[in-house]
């Protein structure tokens, strides 16, 4: 039998609680026993208490600064509900970077001393060569000024990106007082610059990040969105009278520079010789974006008549901007609930912020009223790779959106292709327009050995047409080279890559000849590894070494749908616009060629608005054209409905608005497009600068100081565009501005049927000399058409500001 166990003790607990009794008793047999006061009990354990709360608070107030120093937005949201924050407050996701700045004030004599270099060395040679007129072309004095480029915020993505690549947002300020003077000998011309400014955010990517010194390849800089650009020039008049810049105005200089800082332009700066640059420069986009633009509910009515006495509807359209790729809708007449049901397809190059924007607008005839916005962050269209939702409108009262996102993603295997195919319908039609099926990614790197073309003996100045369908694009003109050398990225949307062709040809601007050309079946590609091909291609119709240098890569568009619960619910993310409605108003809205459209089962393709690539459509091909970009509207001072180019404008220069061509639509191209494009074609290569592609107009300008009256005499125009095969039915219609009414306006009588009218009237204005010197005439030339015609039209508009000394003696100018 085992003994009882043996109780166990804990000494050393009954000790800790002897002493702790021992303590709290011990102060009252004191204070009795000197017969003290039971009060000094009572201060004792008032004091201990003090001393404890102290210490808590002390505490705990180092414990929330710790906090709000590793997460400020937490820390603030924990301590103060929501209700409680003011609608002023917010969370900015960029941080402050005072030493970057005080490192771009130490470096900033040394950024001027290279940026004058680059003036010198770069700009300068190019610009003479550009045109002949141009030979003398030289700047007399470059200085950027004393006060510094200022970063006002920086911003890291740690999130949605590369391992191998660092992304930084850099919201950049510059408000320079430089001085920069240039002359052209041959014309006794001087103008300059006084100051520019430049406000935006520029994005700069590290990549790749390498295991050796400096750990980073190369630097890739370039801007998300169109900078907000300003420049005071001097003697800019002067300039633009020179032959070869007479058909520019600062407007187009203006979007011209800005455009090429914007995305897919980008300045790639390598740091270690080891990069291949030639990867750098063969961008690859995320993605593409298919945009659904298919109806709006509950819009506001912004129409009245009886001067506001009875409330009507509103003619809403849409304009939608992915980075510098902008889309227009057809407008719906009287409609609060329009259906569009357009498609439009945008390329997607940096997604992380980046994001889809989209605008509804009333059309009026003078100022379109703003009928909502939507910002939407493509990451989450990403994410979930399809996106079918109703979105409700910000900055208005009511009025909801429907919109239908596709995530596509590029593949560079062919796997899935017929899918891709059966899935667009693409695999039955033979037709080369409709969804795309797979992206065509082309880098033109350099030609050898070209021909001399039409005199023997001479270097040409050669270009590359480049062409898939009905789609063309053009490359820059190289000056006096058989070698020539362009290093410039190109896209198209493909239909159908099983069918369809990549043309190039080589041509000479100079002489307007072939200097050779090659078919290449996309076919070809599909069989290729990676579906890439990176060689020297042989050109026909050449000389017997004549090769150009190209790389090739197609891919396959992808919708990849995620799987999901069945009782998966997700609403992309809205982000609320960081600007005004009054700010908004003012900002870059579009203005792109109208065609005639109807229904059709055959959808035509709009490819996306890149203020970069120089799309052009072949006229002889031109059945159904690209989403057509934007045409500045002071162009040579003047504008025309029928634009065709790749530039972006401001409404302020902007009178007519028309819609992009969309996918789910059918584009008849009309004869004035064709004709202007050509026109325009010549235009961005420099050689009809000087023969103003849309036109002029004979004016004789004078003041009467007897009758007290501004004398206008509307001559002729020549060089009309035409709206038919017959010819147009122009007039011409003035206004003295700022005064547009109906008592204001002057008009000329109609000229049927021709392209150089002949007018001969003479209009006055009731207006003293010193008030006409603030002001400004307004001469536009429509087309008639006739009583309830479609070819109602504007073919030019110019702006003449009349602050002019020899207003008083008069004087007659094209």
């Amino acid at each position: 039998q085992e003994p009882p166990p043996l109780l166990s003790v804990d000494v050393t607990g009954l000790v800790s609680q002897f002493a702790r009794s021992f303590v709290l008793i011990f102060p009252v047999y004191v204070l009795g026993y000197l017969g003290l006061s039971f009060s000094w009990v009572l201060i004792a354990l008032c004091g201990l208490f003090w001393i404890r709360r102290h210490r808590g608070g002390k505490s705990s107030r180092l414990g929330r600064a710790l906090a709000f120093l590793e997460d400020e937005e937490e820390a603030v949201r924990l301590s103060v509900s929501s209700a409680d924050l003011p609608a002023w407050v917010h969370f900015p996701d960029t941080e402050r970077a005072e030493w970057l700045n005080k490192t771009v004030k130490q470096m900033w004599p040394f950024i001027c001393q290279f940026i004058e270099k680059l003036f010198r060395e770069t700009i300068e040679p190019a610009v003479r060569g550009a045109n002949n007129h141009l030979s003398t072309f030289s700047f007399t004095k470059i200085d950027i000024g004393h006060q510094p480029l200022r970063i006002n915020g920086v911003k890291v993505y740690t999130e949605n990106v590369d391992k191998r690549q660092i992304i930084l947002d850099l919201q950049i300020s510059f408000v320079g007082n430089c001085e920069i003077d240039l002359e052209i000998k041959r014309y006794f011309c001087r103008a300059g610059v006084k100051s520019i400014q430049i406000h935006g955010t520029m994005r700069v990517i590290l990549e790749p990040l390498i295991g050796d010194m400096p750990l980073i390849g190369a630097l890739s800089l370039f801007f998300l969105r169109k900078p907000l650009l300003e420049i005071n020039w001097t003697g800019l008049t002067n300039l633009l009278d020179v032959p070869g810049l007479n058909g520019l105005s600062d407007t187009i200089i203006l979007d011209i520079i800005s455009n090429y800082l914007v995305l897919p332009n980008r300045i790639t700066v390598p740091l270690v010789s080891e990069v291949q640059i030639a990867q750098l420069r063969f961008p690859i986009p995320k993605g593409v974006l298919r945009i659904h633009f298919i109806e709006a509910q509950d819009l506001e009515g912004k129409d009245t008549y009886l001067k506001g006495i009875v409330k009507g509807k509103s003619d809403p359209y849409g304009i939608i901007r992915v980075g510098n790729q902008i889309f227009q809708s057809k407008v719906i007449k009287e409609n609060l609930n329009p259906k569009w049901n357009e498609v439009y397809e945008a390329l997607v190059y940096e997604h992380p912020g980046q994001e889809l924007e989209i605008e509804l607008f009333d059309e009026d005839p003078d100022k379109d009223d703003f009928l909502g916005s939507l910002m939407i962050d493509l990451i989450e269209v990403e994410k979930e790779r399809l996106l079918d939702e109703w979105f409700t409108l910000d900055e208005v009262s009511k009025g909801k959106l429907h919109l239908k996102l596709e995530w596509l993603t590029l593949m560079p295997t062919a796997d899935n292709l017929d899918k891709v195919l059966t899935s667009i319908r693409a695999d039955k039609d033979q037709a080369n327009d409709g969804l795309s099926s797979a992206l065509l990614i082309l880098y033109l790197d350099s030609a050898r050995n070209l021909p001399s073309g039409k005199k023997i003996n001479s270097n040409p100045n050669p270009l590359v047409l480049l062409s898939v369908g009905h789609k063309a694009q053009e490359s820059k003109i190289r000056y006096k080279t058989n070698e020539p050398v362009w290093e410039e990225n190109f896209t198209f949307f493909v239909h159908n890559p099983k069918r369809q062709d990549l043309e190039v040809e080589v041509r000479d601007e100079q002489h307007q000849c072939s200097l050779g050309n090659f078919k290449l079946p996309l076919s070809q590609l599909l069989e290729s590894e990676d579906l890439t091909m990176h060689q020297r291609f042989h050109l026909s119709n050449s000389g017997p070494n004549s090769t150009i240098n190209m790389k090739i890569a197609l891919r396959v568009l992808s919708l990849e749908k995620q799987a999901r619960s069945p009782d998966h619910q997700h609403s992309a993310q809205v982000k609320r616009p960081s600007v005004s409605k009054d700010a908004r108003k003012s900002s870059f809205k579009p203005q792109v060629p109208v065609s005639p459209t109807a229904d059709s089962n055959k959808p035509v393709p709009a490819s996306p608005v890149t203020d970069s690539d120089k799309k052009t459509d072949a006229a002889e091909k031109s059945q159904a054209p690209n989403a057509s970009p934007q045409w500045p509207a002071d162009l040579s001072r003047s504008s025309s409905s029928l634009h065709a180019s790749n530039f972006s404008c401001s409404p302020s220069h902007l009178s007519v608005k028309e819609p992009t061509p969309s996918i789910a639509s059918d584009i008849s191209l009309p004869i004035a497009t064709q004709e202007l494009r050509q026109r325009l074609r010549q235009l961005e290569n420099g050689t009809t600068l000087g023969q103003s592609p849309l036109g002029q107009i004979q004016l004789t300008i004078r003041h009467s100081s007897q009758r007290n009256k501004l004398i206008v005499v509307v001559h002729s125009c020549r060089n009309l565009i035409a709206f038919s095969e017959e010819g147009s039915d122009p007039y011409v219609r003035m206004y003295l501005l700022p005064d547009k009414r109906r008592s204001g306006r002057r008009k000329t009588h109609v000229s049927k049927k021709t392209l150089n009218p002949v007018f001969d009237q003479m209009f006055d204005f009731s207006v003293s000399l010193p008030e006409v010197q603030r002001r400004t005439l307004d001469v536009a030339v429509k087309n008639s058409g006739g009583f309830l015609s479609k070819d109602k039209g504007l073919l030019g508009k110019l702006l003449i500001p009349l602050a002019s000394e020899e207003l008083a003696k008069g004087w007659t100018q094209w």
